[in-house]
């Protein structure tokens, strides 16, 4: 089985040392669904062993914070915030475990932008925005919470038309900025990971392996827009932090969720781009 290996562009900072970086051991990237069977694990954690966090220092925990939102169907498609969970939530949260020193809380949390504990999350993820809708007490508060150094990833999303209904909401937010793409030359696909190209992960039923051995993916649009690219956008702050990091036309959480369904999915897509990719993200957020 291939294991991530780590490769960085130049020594990294002490300071970041200090609070992220990655390590990888021999069987670390093994897949979960062969090493957990005989373990006494409580089913509502789907397979995931939950670990030992230090006492007194609960607020140090890094927590996966996904975000629950409105969907409204007549607004450009797409699913739903509760796609792929809760195992993609629990999977990356184990990972990030495993292959960082990073200290993680095994408990993931769902949070709604009005909660007013969404400040104790530096991170939060919003998935398939397609028909996504703030309320204007979300705008509000989602506004506040980047510009006050909060990080937002968002994924899962194809097409135009999806694209279009996250930039809309966005700019309600944001009224003064816009997404940009991000070059691939960004410290944030290789702050940890060397990203050699911006990955494309698809939904584990639209993954496709030719002959030839290339990887690629048959998702489609709902608009018939063209999907064979995955783009990276962002929109910073005004000392050019990026605030919102938006990953469309690629799927990262199915990556993370369905990493112990096949050998050759989690090899190709979640080994290679998904979790790399995932946790270049969250390095980049918990260091600027």
């Amino acid at each position: 089985m291939r294991l991530l290996r780590i490769f960085t562009a130049k020594p990294p900072r002490a300071w970041v040392l200090a609070i992220l970086f990655c390590f990888v051991c021999g069987g670390a990237f093994a897949q979960r669904r062969g090493w957990w069977r005989n373990r006494d694990i409580s089913e509502d954690r789907r397979g995931v062993p939950k670990w030992d966090v230090k006492e007194g220092f609960p607020g140090d925990l890094f927590t996966f914070a996904r975000i629950r939102y409105e969907s409204w169907g007549g607004r450009g498609g797409g699913g739903g915030w509760a796609t792929d969970y809760p195992d993609s939530d629990l999977n990356f949260s184990l990972r990030l475990q495993q292959l960082t020193s990073l200290k993680v809380n095994p408990d993931p949390v769902v949070i709604e932008l009005t909660d007013p504990k969404l400040f104790d999350y530096p991170f939060i993820y919003i998935i398939e925005p397609g028909s996504l809708v703030f309320n204007d007490d979300e705008v509000a508060a989602l506004r506040r919470y980047c510009l006050n150094g909060g990080f937002l990833m968002v994924d899962d999303f194809w097409g135009d038309s999806q694209y279009e209904n996250m930039r809309h909401e966005l700019k309600r937010v944001f009224p003064d900025r816009d997404p940009f793409e991000v070059p691939l030359e960004h410290e944030i696909f290789h702050n940890v990971y060397q990203m050699k190209e911006k990955p494309q992960v698809p939904a584990i039923n639209a993954a496709r392996r030719g002959f030839n051995g290339e990887v690629g993916s048959y998702e489609r649009s709902r608009d018939g827009s063209d999907t064979s690219v995955a783009h990276y956008r962002a929109i910073t702050d005004d000392k050019g932090r990026i605030m919102v990091f938006i990953c469309h036309n690629t799927d990262l959480g199915d990556g993370w969720e369905r990493e112990g369904e096949d050998q050759w999915y989690f090899e190709e897509f979640s080994v290679k781009k998904a979790y790399p990719m995932g946790i270049n993200i969250v390095t980049y957020a918990m260091t600027h």
